[in-house]
């Protein structure tokens, strides 16, 4: 059973940052797609990143220059950076995986999902 578990989140404030970490256990070393999302309450999920088996990293256009996402070879372990945070940053960060290998931004339908860590950013 493939499970990935978030860790690190917490409450900042402005202009401080915070690093995520994911762990994926039972996860086959076959190189598929891993990805950080967020939900706001009220609002609909988002992409904050994603890396495809080939190591390409994509971001939401909110994270660019402040966010970055770190991957181990194996999968099993993944990390967001995130500096200069926003109070608009504030929501439950989700890591989640799957065996699609590539168009992992937009296309895919991540199939394991973690249970989320919540970030708060005060101003």
């Amino acid at each position: 059973q493939v499970q990935p578990v978030e860790s690190g989140g917490g409450s900042v404030q402005a202009g401080e940052s915070l690093t995520l970490s994911c762990t994926i256990s039972g996860y086959i070393d076959i190189g598929g797609c891993l990805g950080w999302f967020r939900q706001a309450p009220g609002k609909e999920r988002e992409g904050v990143a994603t890396i495809d088996s080939e190591g390409t990293i994509l971001y939401g256009e909110f994270a660019k220059g402040r966010f970055t996402l770190s991957a181990a070879k194996s999968r099993t372990n993944m990390s967001l950076r995130m500096n200069n945070v926003k109070p608009e940053d504030t929501a439950m960060y989700y890591c989640a995986a799957d065996t699609s290998r590539f168009e992992c931004w937009g296309s895919v339908e991540f199939g394991y999902w973690g249970q989320g860590t919540q970030v708060t950013v005060s101003s």
